[in-house]
């Protein structure tokens, strides 16, 4: 391949008719497949040292590229301020000082260097002798040139080839997007790490907090089997629903945590950090109900504040939704959602509040009633996964002298059944408070309710209670008197639990603990994160959005066809990411673009987040988490978000990666 030497090129550039700036920016070197020098067209290979001339001859001509492929010169003395004015140039509202400048933006940044049409057009009007600098060769002679022109200028350049442009751009972005895959796999997340939202020592740690259900103990799938099944039949025995309700089985791949539920339209459904819907996720019954339904019962797709939970997820005080933050609630979500189907299907006129509140009911009952403790106390086995690292995280706790305390809502029997399953007969000598059936989240704000010491059998004690004393258990009792027991105040107590209101709320809004949420379906979203074929539809995802974002100038209706064919593959593979954790819902943490509101309530009320317990043993207790500094919006990201960002737009991406 014929190669342009650095003479010909600085000829071509330097000329009377070229205005002086003060820099260069010049990234987009790579995509130039040739280079009109003069009469003739030479093609430039850069892999062959074509590249250094050009940077050179585009030096002295003192080009700027700045931002979006903008090509701007500055006369000596003049400040463009976006105006256009008397002897300036433009493409699309961009100003030029030379003609010379215009051409030369013509030629490489805004037809893309690629349109052999027009280059044998110029040729033709060259050969011709028409309408050039007498010494630059360009057409369109400047205003200030010192030189005459030959003659008059010629008809306009073609238009350019705008199909051909962005296409070419979509298949550059596509290929350097391929290119960057194995880069991400090599640093991959590690499911067993701890999260941070705020930045917290272990070593100024004294006191370490924990509740019990899916924090000290976890639960096996038939757990929810359970309590769906249990609810179900209080629902049919004492709440008179019909008995064909029992054909609807207990699925655990419908829900996940997080989601709201719009009680007055009986309506179940995911809502980002802005409070609004994502579409394609709202579901009456077990079928989803279409976005234009949505979008017109709602009058678009925001829930005002005064229709969203309260500050616990509850549908109270004139609020219409309801938000399932416990794990619990799983069960729940799928039985409200399987009752609506029945009556939807069998034309069965009902109202929907009554229905959440008995299914609300039954749900309870299952807990109240002792249905879940009996049975789970009845078959250890079957329902607590036996955690050995429990047992492993408390003793190295222990070891290095801190001070623990369990605050449970769950039954003294239940809960000393199941630690001595999982840790062992001698479980409250690692404990130096015990606290059952606490009642939380009014144990953190009602100062009314006293302590009352449990004894061996069971039975309440009417002792007035002067201490808290290491392996007795206590139950009910309130967060102010424990404090004044105890001393244990401030950012020297770390408390875990999965409920993120009622564990965790209270205690960093008014309290100043410290907080850890465990979240059990960290891991396993982790795990699909980590894969290829997610990496790929992710990396492509966002690098499409930054072409969409980029290309969105252009407003010719053969672009916009173009823009709109994108746009359905966006949407296309936004339902793709979603399908990779929940058909139904996607993620816990993100609707298609942003946090959802569950992931914006944590990171409000937990300090650190982790999938289990276990994940301690992974660090030591004086390690500090740092949490990473992701950029605002109107900050400059890092190198590694912009690859896939677009912040520095997809013509430089492949620069990018050979910087990286």
């Amino acid at each position: 391949m014929a190669v342009v030497n650095t003479t010909d090129a600085k000829g071509f550039l330097q000329s009377p008719c070229t205005s002086s700036s003060d820099g260069l920016d010049a990234g987009n070197l790579h995509l130039f497949e040739d280079f009109n020098v003069g009469d003739e067209v030479i093609p430039v290979d850069v892999k062959d040292g074509a590249e250094a001339a050009l940077m050179e001859a585009l030096k002295e001509m003192q080009v700027m590229l700045i931002g979006d492929s903008r090509l701007e010169t500055v006369q000596e003395g003049t400040q463009y301020n976006g105006a256009l004015s008397k002897n300036e140039y433009h493409i699309d509202g961009t100003p030029f000082s030379s003609e010379a400048t215009l051409a030369l933006w013509k030629e490489f940044f805004y037809n893309g260097g690629h349109q052999a049409e027009g280059r044998a057009a110029r040729g033709q009007g060259q050969a011709e002798g028409a309408g050039r600098c007498c010494c630059c060769s360009v057409f369109l002679a400047h205003p200030h040139c010192t030189v005459a022109p030959q003659q008059q200028p010629p008809s306009p350049a073609p238009a350019p080839d705008m199909k051909r442009y962005l296409w070419a751009r979509y298949k550059e972005a596509k290929k350097v997007t391929k290119e960057l895959v194995p880069s991400i796999m090599n640093n991959l997340l590690n499911p067993d790490a701890i999260f941070s939202n705020n930045e917290m020592s272990l070593s100024d740690i004294e006191i370490y907090g924990f509740d019990y259900d899916y924090t000290l103990v976890f639960y096996s799938k038939h757990l929810h089997t359970l309590i769906y099944n249990a609810a179900r039949d209080l629902l049919i025995n004492e709440h008179r629903y019909p008995a064909e309700i029992r054909k609807y089985d207990y699925d655990p791949n419908f829900a996940i945590r997080g989601l709201h539920y719009d009680v007055h339209r009986a309506l179940l459904m995911k809502i980002d950090a802005f409070h609004y819907i994502q579409l394609g996720t709202v579901y009456r019954g077990l079928s989803v109900v279409p976005d234009e339904e949505v979008i017109a019962m709602y009058d678009g797709s925001h829930v005002p504040l005064e229709q969203m939970s309260d500050f616990y997820g509850k549908s109270s005080h004139g609020s219409t939704m309801k938000q399932f933050m416990d794990i619990f609630s799983l069960p729940e979500m799928t039985l409200l959602s399987c009752v609506n189907e029945y009556f939807l299907k069998n034309n069965i006129d009902y109202e929907p509040v009554h229905l959440y509140k008995d299914v609300k009911d039954s749900i309870r009952d299952v807990h109240i009633k002792g249905i879940m403790y009996q049975a789970i106390e009845a078959d250890i086995e079957k329902y607590i996964c036996y955690a050995e690292q429990t047992r492993a995280v408390l003793g190295k706790l222990a070891d290095h002298g801190k001070k623990m305390f369990l605050i449970t809502n769950s039954p003294s029997s239940f809960v000393d059944k199941g630690m001595k399953f999982i840790v062992g007969k001698d479980w409250r000598d690692l404990f130096d408070v015990v606290i059952v059936q606490a009642d939380k989240p009014n144990f953190f704000n009602d100062k009314r309710r006293p302590f009352r010491k449990v004894n061996e059998r069971g039975v309440l004690l009417w002792d007035k209670i002067h201490k808290l004393q290491k392996g007795q258990i206590y139950k009910q009792g309130n967060l102010y008197e424990f404090l004044k027991l105890t001393g244990w105040r401030g950012s020297k107590v770390l408390y875990f639990g999965d409920h993120i209101y009622s564990d965790l709320a209270d205690l960093t809004l008014k309290h100043g603990w410290r907080t850890g949420a465990i979240i059990p379906e960290l891991r396993s979203e982790i795990k699909i994160m980590n894969t290829e074929q997610y990496i790929q539809t992710m990396t492509w995802l966002q690098t499409l959005t930054g072409l969409l974002e980029h290309m969105q100038v252009h407003r010719d209706p053969e672009s916009q066809m173009i823009l709109q064919e994108w746009k359905k593959e966006r949407k296309e593979m936004r339902e793709m990411t979603r399908n990779f954790f929940n058909s139904q819902f996607g993620s816990l943490f993100r609707t298609d673009q942003n946090p959802t509101y569950f992931l914006r309530r944590l990171s409000r009320f937990a300090d650190i987040y982790m999938a289990s317990l276990s994940c301690l043993l992974n660090y030591d207790p004086d390690y500090t988490f740092y949490p990473r500094r992701t950029p605002l919006q109107h900050e400059l990201p890092t190198w590694s978000d912009q690859l896939c960002t677009g912040t520095f737009r997809i013509p430089f991406l492949q620069e990018m990666v050979q910087i990286k």
